[in-house]
């Protein structure tokens, strides 16, 4: 009897350590793309320092694991840490490959996630020299990158999160196979999730390139394969100024390597007259 009792009691805890394996293998990311329209004091009562308590309460609210952030200066940054002393960060200002311009900033929850590596580059001719501009950019463009380990599940991801120029169409166009081709080289196998300001709409031949499965490094757009799609059509407002009609979406999560998107969503809020940004943050929930 004394046996058999035992017997049961290990089938028993086998069955739950199996479940609670099976779970935590499963466990879900939130990722979060956001354009957080750069420090600009000609913006008036939308300018950041009106807007970065929304932008942070937003994102504390969503509970994003990860969060690509777009036209991040470097006193936003500052702010953007202090509100969320949560999360660590990745990333470098475009300019100098230090602290001058833009930051395509990536965040993550230091409690979920261990980073493996990081790094940065830019998306011109010559993607390791801090600063370059590439072929018809009007601006410095670049990319960063992580990779990190869920400290729960033990998965591995590999995130990028970028910001493509709103002028340059060989600057997109290039800058898109030269992300590809990073993605590939640097992910190892691993999940990937993308985050970024495209400036190129869905029907572009910028995301036409990004997602054709005829070419292997292709990335998948999140809300195509999603489970759930909430929210508008459009993620770029301008303040609310451009007419509900010509919208564009621009803002992404792209993603590959066998994750499965549960839910897709364009969070365009406001409080009253008040924005969050000029883009719309998009939110997705992956496993």
């Amino acid at each position: 009897m004394r046996n058999i009792l035992l017997l049961f009691l290990s089938f028993g805890m086998a069955s739950c350590c199996q479940v609670k394996q099976q779970e935590t293998a499963s466990l879900p990311v939130n990722v979060m793309s956001f354009n957080i329209r750069y420090d600009n004091p000609g913006d008036s009562l939308n300018s950041w320092q009106y807007r970065r308590d929304r932008a942070a309460t937003a994102i504390h609210f969503y509970d994003a694991d990860i969060l690509g952030t777009q036209e991040v200066l470097h006193n936003q940054l500052e702010d953007l840490k202090q509100r969320l002393p949560e999360y660590d960060v990745v990333g470098v200002g475009r300019e100098d490959g230090k602290e001058k311009g833009e930051y395509s900033a990536l965040w993550y929850k230091k409690e979920r996630f261990v980073l493996l590596d990081s790094g940065n580059f830019w998306l011109s001719e010559t993607p390791e020299v801090a600063g370059s501009k590439g072929w018809d950019g009007a601006c410095e463009r670049m990319a960063s990158w992580a990779k990190l380990k869920d400290k729960v599940s033990g998965k591995e991801y590999f995130a990028l999160n970028t910001h493509l120029d709103h002028v340059g169409v060989a600057a997109r166009r290039e800058g898109v196979s030269l992300m590809l081709d990073k993605v590939n080289e640097l992910s190892g196998g691993a999940p990937v999730i993308v985050t970024g300001d495209f400036n190129a709409a869905p029907e572009s031949d910028v995301i036409r390139h990004v997602t054709d499965t005829g070419n292997p490094k292709h990335l998948t757009d999140a809300q195509e394969i999603s489970s759930i799609v909430y929210g508008p059509s459009w993620s770029f407002h301008n303040y609310g100024k451009i007419p509900y009609e010509e919208r564009p979406l621009i803002d992404y999560v792209f993603v590959r390597n066998g994750l499965k998107v549960l839910k897709y969503g364009v969070l365009a809020e406001t409080e009253g007259d008040a924005f969050l940004s000029d883009h719309a943050p998009v939110l997705v929930t992956v496993k």
